[in-house]
């Protein structure tokens, strides 16, 4: 047999890890449908054509590419999904005689990218994206709505501090043209990598790119403004650069920002060096990091499209965004920050005097899961001191036994055992399901 080895890129949590993942997802679903979004599925696979028109770097991202018949008379290059949007938009357009609209979803599903493997990027992940897509026309106030469900979701989480980051694509591009600059799409992409790379090097890139040195520093200055509330539109406008695609980029910007702090002041932080790097992107953006955790990048973007869903009749534009949720929580779990209480959902062991009692302990366990109680039998029948500690090696809060008078219940935590009737007994709510326990921060 060949040795198995790890593939770099495809991350498998352990039992009690995976525990706290599933509880992250419970927790961002209820929320999401607390906020009306409907849940749907995709296919894994795209026509590579569709994902590769997403701009410069979605042919770098596309995992998996093979050729597939599409149907009898001809091929179709297909691959994997690198993203929830651009199936979606497919699937409105599949699907729009079905929906009504403004059309409100949620999606939770694996996402695959051809990214090389390091620490919070992998080839495979789980993601969770809401968006509001509509016909023809989308109001702007949907673009301050979904911040703030992504806002409701976090403050449920075991999770530190978080800032949302807000811009729209109208402020850096007007401002580019402002100062001249042919190539919007590149030195947009440019500036994305700013908190990757540095201004030293976006410097060096923007001038490689032909930029004068003073249009780079104009460049870098629009960047560095930040606020929590409007303040922001006069900052650019000391600049001195004038266009009007810059001026309606200030005014939806403030629009959103005024808006947001009426509901949850500080939510959001109006950041000019937010971009986004995938081309389907034309007004807001949005990028979340986690505070004092800043170098790890986003856990959180997305933004709005006007016509990344169009069948040439009608557009369907939308706004969206998703939660990075492999890339967050194995963070969180790497630096220590959390862990589960147990590695099993199991609240109780029933123990066994002897296989003799196996039917009886099984009738006992009917009894219990009946009333939502998770519970197992203990493997075998062995000395009690083992499987109690067959028990404390699983987080197993709870041992049932049968004695001569009666059944018996040990916390194995405090060692107390009582008396108790399986038919009336339920753990504390602390112990029925395992439990995320938060930690301070190791580094």
């Amino acid at each position: 047999m060949s040795k198995v080895t790890p593939l770099s890129g495809f991350p498998e949590f352990l039992p009690q890890d995976r525990i706290v993942e599933l509880q992250f997802l419970d927790t961002i679903r209820e929320t999401f449908e607390l906020h009306g979004f409907a849940s749907i599925e995709t296919r894994a696979v795209e026509p590579v054509e569709r994902l590769s028109n997403q701009g410069e770097d979605a042919d770098k991202e596309i995992y998996g590419v093979r050729r597939l018949a599409a149907n009898a008379d001809e091929d179709a290059a297909l691959g994997l999904h690198f993203d929830l949007t651009v199936p979606f938009a497919r699937y409105v357009l599949e699907h729009s005689g079905k929906l009504t609209f403004p059309f409100r979803r949620y999606q939770i599903q694996k996402v695959w990218r051809g990214e090389r493997p390091q620490e919070g990027r992998y080839r495979e992940f789980t993601q969770a994206d809401i968006d509001i897509i509509d016909s023809g026309e989308l109001p702007f106030h949907y673009e301050v709505e979904l911040p703030l469900v992504i806002a409701d979701a976090f403050r449920k989480l075991p999770i530190p501090p978080f800032r949302i980051q807000v811009n729209t694509r109208q402020i850096p591009e007007g401002f580019y043209r402002g100062l001249g600059i042919e190539d919007i799409t590149g030195a947009l992409r440019i500036v994305d990598k700013l908190d990757k790379i540095g201004p030293d090097k976006v410097t060096d890139l923007l001038t490689a790119a032909g930029l004068s040195a003073e249009t780079a520093k104009q460049v870098l200055r629009l960047a560095e403004i930040s606020s929590t509330d409007a303040s922001f539109a006069d900052q650019v406008r000391a600049l001195g650069v004038q266009n009007e695609i810059l001026d309606e980029g200030l005014e939806r910007l403030s629009q959103i920002m005024t808006a947001a702090n009426e509901h949850a002041p500080g939510l959001l932080v109006a950041d000019l060096k937010i971009a986004r790097g995938l081309d389907y992107y034309t007004g807001t953006v949005y990028e979340t990091q986690l505070i004092g955790d800043e170098g790890y990048g986003s856990i959180c973007s997305g933004g709005r499209y006007d016509s990344l869903a169009s069948d040439g009749k009608t557009t369907y534009p939308g706004v969206g965004i998703s939660i990075g949720v492999s890339r967050l929580v194995h963070r969180l779990i790497s630096k220590g920050l959390l862990k589960a209480s147990r590695s099993t959902p199991t609240a109780v062991l029933i123990a066994l005097n002897s296989e003799e009692d196996r039917t009886e302990a099984m009738r006992t366990a009917i009894q219990l899961r009946g009333r939502g109680i998770p519970v197992e039998v203990a493997p075998a029948a062995a000395k009690f001191g083992k499987q109690i500690r067959f028990a404390d090696r699983r987080g197993i809060p709870f041992v049932l036994f049968s004695t001569e008078n009666g059944p018996e219940l040990k916390d194995i935590r405090s060692g107390e055992q009582v008396p108790v009737d399986p038919a009336t007994w339920a753990p504390p709510a602390t112990d029925l399901t395992p439990q995320i326990e938060t930690q301070e921060e190791n580094s």
